[in-house]
């Protein structure tokens, strides 16, 4: 339905000029500033702002919450299970990670150059947060992530493999610049699971990122990867030019619940 415009003679009154903000922010979609032109013009006042300030200012304040919206629905698209940020991360529970190179990845240096992450050691040690907040942080940066569970995405294949569409998905998990594969280590693959993981890996190597966590030292791959060649060739994709992070071996979730139950916090 085409939006009627507010007819142009003479002088507007306040009345008029307020509908036609909100009749032009409308057409031209812009949400931000059709939500706030009274307090924007307060505060131009207040500051004493050029017409040309206060259309800075608006015009601003619309590109800011366009970029807060499309980052929102790229953490949805991800989608994480959970909220995570490295700002909530305990360097002090998690000695084993350094900071400078957790703040390092945040700044997505590695995801420009399609460079691999791996989170390696036991459950409890910090894996998931931080692929869940390297990830976010680099959605809200601009980047296209999806995050997975390793069982999930081979459950994916297999499924889009029986629906003659494993090429498409295959292509589909290529595309995105971040991909996160969490829990890796915790289920055997059979090797028609493991080739189809083989292939995406392939698909992505050495254009778009990946990141995945482990409960397994690389050395412990071949439970997951039972065929040795297939196996030594999903390590060498993922440890070329990777990070790698070795988070420890002591549960901090568990660390935290003893000293709890023994009233030390």
């Amino acid at each position: 339905m085409a939006v009627r415009r507010p007819p142009r003679h003479g002088t507007p009154t306040a009345q008029a000029s307020d509908a036609a903000i909100d009749t032009a922010c409308r057409m031209v979609r812009l949400p931000t500033m059709r939500a706030q032109p009274a307090d924007a013009i307060a505060r131009a006042e207040r500051k004493g702002l050029s017409y040309t300030g206060f259309l800075a200012e608006l015009l601003m304040a619309e590109c800011e919450d366009r970029d807060r919206r499309r980052a929102e629905r790229r953490i949805r698209a991800a989608p994480f299970p959970r909220d995570k940020s490295l700002r909530e991360f305990d360097y002090t529970a998690n000695p084993n990670v350094t900071p400078a190179v957790i703040h390092g990845l945040a700044t997505c240096e590695w995801i420009a150059k399609g460079y691999p992450l791996c989170l390696i050691e036991d459950p409890g040690t910090g894996k998931s947060h931080l692929l869940i907040a390297l990830g976010t942080a680099a959605a809200m940066a601009g980047y296209r992530v999806r995050y997975t569970t390793a069982a999930a995405l081979v459950n994916e294949l297999a499924e889009a493999a029986h629906d003659k569409q494993l090429g498409k998905t295959i292509a589909r998990y290529g595309r995105v610049d971040l991909l996160e594969i969490d829990e890796l280590g915790y289920l055997e693959l059979d090797r028609r699971g493991a080739e189809m993981l083989f292939q995406v890996l392939t698909e992505r190597e050495e254009k778009n990122s990946i990141a995945l966590a482990s409960n397994e030292a690389f050395t412990g791959w071949s439970k997951t990867f039972t065929d040795p060649r297939l196996c030594a060739a999903i390590v060498d994709r993922l440890t070329f030019n990777a990070t790698l992070i070795e988070t420890g071996t002591e549960s901090y979730r568990l660390a935290r619940t003893r000293a709890k139950n023994n009233g030390t916090t």
